[in-house]
């Protein structure tokens, strides 16, 4: 009797160690704690830009409850109604939370508790979507990556309300919603789940979020290492641009954290998609440090995350957007709330850069936690420095030895260059080895044509991917590098591409007036070998900095070359004849070429072919050392496209018939202005009389610049070795030129 009473007691003792172990865990503890809400609430009305924060969002919140709760059957893809309720339901939620949580108003914390019983009863006999467009369909949205979204923000609703719950509502909503929804878009849908791309990040951060708030370890390893046992096939790379499965395959959160990412914080898919993936990746993580801090997640990979959140920045234009690098939306920026969260945790959970908070200034919003709360401090307190954006070479891949992305600026990003020789970028990638684009301020002179799609116009293909997207947007002649043969680089195969990437030859800007970044490529043509070069050069002769382009072919067989250059602005002048067709036909049927049309047809000029543009009240000229063989060619995109899908954009192209070794060399010049009200234009005319080729050959490329008034300056590249110590002897035009280092420029 007295030993059944013992183990009465025993059995008591770990029943009650059990309770109290599963009850220990406080609420909030993913983006806000309780001694971080603590902190907001002692300061409320002390902090300028929190308490504008925390009004907007106050407002916007109880327009929404005034309205009532909505859970329509889903039915729509992006832009139709169904799709934007659900997305506006989560993002209401979590503003919500953080409202009750700093405002202690029962009101919200109702509102968020009635949503999620909506959800729960809606959810137990909820089909799969009824479009079939995804590869991975979800249940509330047309695809799981929504779905995730809606998790991951409606996690954090969840956690600031938990304690107002019984636990028979907790369970309720555990058992019939949150656990069969983290099944469904993991378990369920392994090749969404299961990969490397910002996709599974998404859901990776989902299922993890949940898991911190339910305390459940089975889904939280299932966030962080993947599913063990997914039955998908070992080996290849799936259509939608995600890895499928190899043998010792990492998968999961922090496979994701490691794999995309850069050393220097570059994301593979380029920044519009890095802006994309920060939230899930910075908030799991944020809400990792505050339950599982030992796990150091912030600290990962020598602090990635925070190290990726100024690359985003560095990958920015004067007007603070995102250079459209691969699929990417021209006028995506920093204001987006993903980059609310980034600086503001970037800020408050890393070195606390006075930088960032000019940033935020900007922003003019912040967080409602204690990063917001720390970044708004810090503004009211004076600490704010502006954010300096020099010149940067960001590596890609995981060990920062495939490729990369260079970023030349001159002055306050009076000039600025965007160089390309990076990885393919996984799903989001485009074939335009060593491409680039050029912009004066924030605005485009030489433009990345981006992403062809409407995001969330339902007009537009339910506002998802359209067909020209990967007829046009991703070809290599929608880009400013060389296409040959009239064909893609690697064919257009995404598995070719995915293997290779391009070199860095140097990158040097020790000198602020030369600045110069060279790569190579040579895997996009068999047999043929590209290498680019290029200058941003500030000459005292020249009214503003010039970019000089030299690229480089070297072939075992003669082909057809173009090089296109996008210019963005109205068609001035140029020193060539060309003819109009009088009907304008597709400049071919494939690849890209399908969608452009023949405006124009002229021979080059001898010696140096001139174009000039006027854009955004500036002038251009394109200077091209040409020879009368070469043909001009006047395109503009709009050709085989009934449903009106592409911009009507021009360019000129160079195209090089017949030849095997050669280098396309080019000067890109900004110069003078025009006012259209007071009606002044100063210095339209270029600055250059002539460009020409001195030499040429595998070693050394020489190029001369001469101006209108006769003096010239001598730019010389070393074609292979790229030491900073490597003298260097090279006699051109009867001259003996003698450096060290990889290059030479004489004014």
């Amino acid at each position: 009797m007295k030993k059944l009473n013992i183990s009465a007691i025993l059995l008591m003792a770990i029943s009650l160690n059990i309770s109290f172990t599963a009850q220990s865990q406080e609420h909030p503890n993913l983006i806000m704690t309780k001694s971080g809400v603590e902190k907001i609430r002692q300061n409320l009305g002390k902090v300028p830009l929190f308490d504008a924060s925390l009004e907007s969002v106050k407002q916007e919140v109880d327009a929404e409850i005034a309205l009532g709760i909505d859970t329509p059957i889903p039915k729509d893809f992006s832009g139709g109604y169904t799709h934007q309720r659900h997305k506006l339901n989560f993002i209401i939620a979590q503003k919500a939370g953080a409202l009750y949580q700093i405002l202690q108003d029962e009101k919200y914390a109702i509102y968020i508790k009635d949503m999620l019983f909506q959800y729960e009863t809606m959810y137990k006999t909820l089909p799969v979507h009824p479009q079939e467009r995804s590869y991975a369909r979800g249940k509330l949205f047309w695809q799981c990556l929504n779905d995730s979204n809606w998790l991951v923000y409606m996690s954090q609703a969840y956690d600031a309300i938990y304690e107002t719950l019984s636990k028979a509502e907790r369970d309720k909503l555990e058992n019939n919603l949150f656990r069969p929804f983290a099944d469904f878009i993991s378990i369920g849908n392994p090749k969404f789940y299961n990969r490397i791309h910002n996709h599974s990040t998404w859901g990776n951060a989902a299922v993890g979020m949940i898991a911190l708030v339910m305390d459940d370890k089975e889904l939280l390893d299932r966030a962080l290492y993947g599913i063990e046992d997914d039955g998908l096939p070992i080996g290849g790379i799936d259509n939608d641009g995600g890895t499928i499965k190899v043998e010792g395959q990492k998968k999961g959160f922090l496979a994701n954290l490691e794999d995309p990412f850069s050393p220097d914080g570059y994301y593979t898919e380029g920044p519009y998609y890095q802006r994309y993936a920060m939230y899930p990746f910075l908030i799991f993580a944020l809400g990792m440090h505050n339950v599982k801090p030992e796990m150091k997640v912030f600290e990962h990979k020598d602090n990635v995350l925070l190290k990726g959140v100024d690359a985003l920045l560095n990958l920015t234009d004067a007007d603070g957007e995102f250079f459209p690098l691969n699929d990417g939306q021209k006028g995506m920026s920093y204001y987006t709330a993903s980059l609310v969260t980034a600086v503001d945790v970037a800020y408050h959970y890393g070195s606390q850069n006075p930088q960032l908070l000019s940033i935020a200034e900007k922003q003019n919003k912040v967080l409602l936690n204690q990063a917001g709360l720390s970044v708004a401090m810090g503004i009211r307190d004076g600490k704010s420095t502006p954010y300096l954006k020099n010149s940067i070479n960001l590596t890609d891949g995981q060990n920062g030895d495939q490729g990369g992305v260079s970023v030349l600026r001159y002055g306050n990003e009076d000039l600025t260059l965007v160089f390309k020789y990076a990885a393919q970028g996984l799903s989001h990638g485009h074939y335009d080895k060593l491409s680039f684009s050029l912009f004066e301020k924030g605005n485009e002179v030489i433009q990345d044509y981006g992403l062809a799609r409407f995001v969330n116009i339902g007009q537009k293909g339910g506002g998802n991917y359209l067909p020209e997207n990967t007829t046009w947007a991703k070809t290599t002649i929608a880009h400013n590098t060389l296409s040959q043969n009239q064909q893609m680089h690697f064919g257009g195969q995404y598995k070719v591409a995915s293997q290779h990437h391009s070199e860095l030859h140097v990158y040097d800007v020790s000198n602020k007036n030369v600045q110069v970044v060279s790569a190579t490529e040579t895997n996009a043509y068999p047999g043929t070998k590209l290498q680019r070069t290029m200058a941003l050069i500030k000459n005292p002769s020249f009214e503003k900095a010039f970019l000089l382009d030299i690229m480089k072919i070297i072939s075992g067989t003669k082909n057809q070359y173009e090089m296109p250059f996008y210019y963005m602005g109205q068609v001035l002048s140029q020193n060539f004849s060309y003819e109009s067709p009088e009907v304008l036909k597709p400049l071919g049927t494939e690849n890209g070429y399908q969608h452009l049309y023949l405006e124009g047809k002229g021979q080059a000029a001898a010696n140096t072919s001139q174009f000039s543009w006027l854009g955004q009240g500036k002038y251009y000229t394109l200077s091209s050392a040409t020879s009368t063989s070469d043909e001009l060619l006047l395109t503009r995109i709009g050709a085989n496209d009934p449903e009106f899908n592409l911009r009507r954009d021009a360019a000129l192209m160079i195209r090089r018939k017949d030849t095997d070794n050669t280098s396309f060399v080019s000067v890109i010049e900004p110069h003078g202005s025009y006012s259209p009200v007071s009606e002044l234009s100063l210095n339209s005319n270029s600055n250059i009389k002539q460009l020409l080729v001195m030499h040429d050959d595998a070693n050394y490329t020489a190029v001369s610049i001469e101006d209108v008034k006769g003096a010239s300056s001598l730019f010389i590249i070393a074609n292979k070795n790229a030491s900073a110590d490597k003298q260097h002897t090279l006699p051109v035009a009867g001259k003996t030129y003698k450096w060290t280092g990889v290059y030479y420029f004489s004014e």
